[in-house]
């Protein structure tokens, strides 16, 4: 069975929920899946042994949370090039952040993304758990 790791930080507990509805829909997929806080994540080798890589951190004052950006430099250590990767995240008006983390894993990191990142002020808004749901689904399925 194919594997998925959803790491994330957050601030109003919104991004977790996110990561949380992501993993539900690689689960729906048909694929296991694993929920870790970036503070959770010690080292490179805790990112080995995954097919799909989902990472989110919230939009706060038009940037990503230094949690997040601290992440992404171990993660550049993993071997990730190739690997299923996508990007969620929440945001109250801008929503940067998401696109940002997109950005280093298909460019710096040279991951397969889904089609784009992943930006919901809420979960509870709008459709937002289907689309989180949604969003987990459509790596599992890229994963095989």
């Amino acid at each position: 069975m194919k594997r998925g790791l959803v790491v994330y930080t957050t601030r109003t507990k919104d991004t977790e929920k996110i990561a949380n509805l992501v993993a539900e829909g690689m689960r729906f997929g048909g694929m296991e899946a694993k929920v870790l806080n970036v503070k959770d994540v010690k080292n490179e080798q805790d990112l080995d042994g995954y097919d799909a890589y989902a990472f989110g951190a919230p939009t706060y004052h038009g940037e990503m949370l230094q949690a997040m950006k601290t992440f992404l430099f171990l993660a550049e250590k993993a071997d990730l090039a190739g690997k299923i990767g996508g990007a969620f995240g929440a945001f109250g008006w801008s929503g940067e952040s998401p696109d940002r983390i997109f950005d280093t894993m298909k460019n710096i990191f040279k991951m397969d993304m889904v089609s784009q990142s992943l930006r919901l002020k809420n979960a509870d808004l709008g459709g937002g758990v289907a689309m989180a749901q949604d969003y987990g689904r459509d790596m599992a399925k890229k994963a095989g």
